[in-house]
């Protein structure tokens, strides 16, 4: 064991800790493994609470994302939040005790696209959980200081844990250039489309219409925010936005849940001149669109991969909102229980919204 010292707090670090392993598809298990040692700009964080992501759940089913695939065993998670432990000898900005957020992906911040502020596109990140880096199903993170953020003491770890969906939902809403007085449509009310409503909400829109098939996920929306609830298993989503626009469409539109059919709608909700941004992968590379009518309306294609830059509004308005947020929390379990909590996310989508993993419960 080792021991660092400063005028905050002292921590006693063990030698080892523990991690889960996704040993092959709908099978993950826990061992130890040595704890990371810390030199230069990298810090150590106690890993306290950690968000399971759909794409977590994705690599646990499938062991793939499109081109990219699982090298077992492989380490899962990377929403996730603690305390900082110990620091490397460059560290400048934290100190043992300090409470952060973690930005998962680090960017090498020297090519082209760092360099233009869209760090998000640099071909050399490493994206925690991403094949082949390791994730944060771990009981000690070592990290670069550069992508940590401080959360405040009325900020809990689980619900800090959300700031890397919310950065997503930020991006989305930047990308589609959402002006205050708009109209929005989120489709999918996962985790993302979720806090999708909260930065919609925050930038300004005016009506936020939501869909989804699942009553527990609209009914978490409108707790959010949203002023309209679809459940598309019942309504006509394209009937229900052209009448509360007087026929006009939505000025933004943003499909977050992959669907096909629901990312080949968005051409027909949208108004003249309105944006469409696509957060969610489909299942095939290829789609089709109604791209005549993206013309003759001169309507915006947007994608968003991942975001830059928004960490500390994530934070921020986690902040304010305060425990408005705590019913998107639905199930909690120890790193010892991650089989189970993993099934959890799998399986019971009408059920549970996000499930956290406390690695040191």
């Amino acid at each position: 064991m080792c021991q660092t010292k400063t005028n905050k707090q002292s921590f006693t670090i063990p030698e080892t800790m523990k991690v889960a392993y996704l040993e092959q598809p709908l099978q993950v298990n826990v061992a130890n493994a040595p704890v990371p040692h810390v030199t230069g700009k990298d810090v150590l964080v106690q890993v306290m609470a950690v968000g399971i992501c759909g794409s977590d759940v994705h690599y646990y089913a499938h062991g793939r994302i499109g081109k990219r695939e699982v090298q077992y065993p492989h380490i899962q998670g990377h929403e996730c939040a603690g305390i900082v432990v110990a620091v490397g000898d460059e560290v400048t900005r934290f100190s043992p005790g300090d409470r952060v957020a973690i930005e998962p992906g680090v960017a090498c911040m020297t090519c082209s696209w760092c360099r233009d502020g869209r760090y998000n596109l640099c071909p050399d990140v490493q994206f925690l959980s991403t094949p082949p880096v390791k994730g944060a199903f771990v009981q000690y993170l070592k990290h670069r200081e550069d992508f940590l953020f401080t959360i405040p003491e009325g900020l809990s770890f689980e619900i800090a844990t959300l700031a890397e969906p919310l950065s997503v939902g930020i991006h989305a809403v930047k990308r589609g250039h959402l002006k205050t007085g708009d109209t929005v449509v989120i489709s999918g009310m996962g985790p993302v489309g979720l806090m999708t409503v909260i930065a919609a909400k925050a930038f300004g829109a005016k009506e936020i219409i939501v869909s989804d098939m699942e009553p527990l996920r609209l009914e978490a929306a409108l707790k959010l925010g949203a002023t309209k609830a679809i459940d598309i298993s019942k309504q006509s989503i394209l009937d229900e936005v052209k009448q509360r626009t007087a026929g006009l469409g939505a000025d933004l539109i943003i499909e977050t849940s992959g669907n096909t059919k629901a990312l080949q709608s968005t051409p027909e909700l949208t108004k003249r001149g309105g944006s469409i941004v696509v957060i969610g992968f489909p299942p095939t590379d290829a789609v089709p669109l109604n791209v005549t009518l993206m013309l003759q309306n001169e309507i915006n294609l947007y994608s968003v991969y991942r975001y830059t830059n928004t960490y500390p509004l994530a934070i921020d308005l986690l902040t304010s909102i305060g425990s408005q947020i705590q019913h998107v929390l639905t199930d909690s379990y120890s790193l010892d229980e991650i089989q189970a909590a993993m099934h959890q996310a799998h399986t019971n989508r009408s059920g549970s919204l996000k499930v956290i993993v406390y690695p040191h419960s």
